[in-house]
């Protein structure tokens, strides 16, 4: 089974779910936060944090669905379909964007998120650009109705 796969594909399934579990771990971490009351986390001056944690929890785990969906992608249609620079592009995307939400949560200043935060755009651009790529692949491989 695993040579029947395109390599774009195992690459994808893999990364896809290992960041799956570590994002849920990620959530499971939060809750446990809250449920200790934990001042670091819940206290009023770290709304900031707290709001970019929870946001690097839900990209990450998107994001992580999102290389699932690319793995699926390649399975279906061919490994081709997802050329090499989208699949950069979508891995690097999702690094990032969980990344400089979470860093930006680290270091808050009042209510403005840390100088990681400005990870953040530079992965949502790269999972623009990748997942852009992979669409414009897979509406000329599927063709027209």
């Amino acid at each position: 089974m695993k040579s029947e796969l395109p390599a774009v594909a195992r690459r994808h399934l893999r990364l896809g779910w290992l960041g799956l579990a570590a994002f849920v771990v990620m959530g499971l971490v939060l809750e446990a936060l809250h449920a200790f009351k934990t001042p670091l986390y819940l206290d009023v001056g770290h709304e900031t944090r707290r709001l970019m944690w929870t946001l690097a929890h839900a990209h990450g785990t998107l994001l992580s669905l999102v290389q699932l969906a690319v793995a699926s992608t390649a399975v279906l249609l061919g490994g081709e379909v997802v050329s090499q620079a989208a699949s950069r592009a979508l891995l690097v995307g999702w690094v990032l964007l969980p990344v400089g939400f979470f860093l930006g949560g680290i270091g808050t200043f009042g209510g403005d998120p840390g100088a990681g935060i400005f990870l953040a755009p530079v992965g949502a651009a790269a999972t623009l650009v990748g997942a852009g790529l992979v669409a414009r692949k897979v509406w000329v491989v599927t063709g027209s109705d």
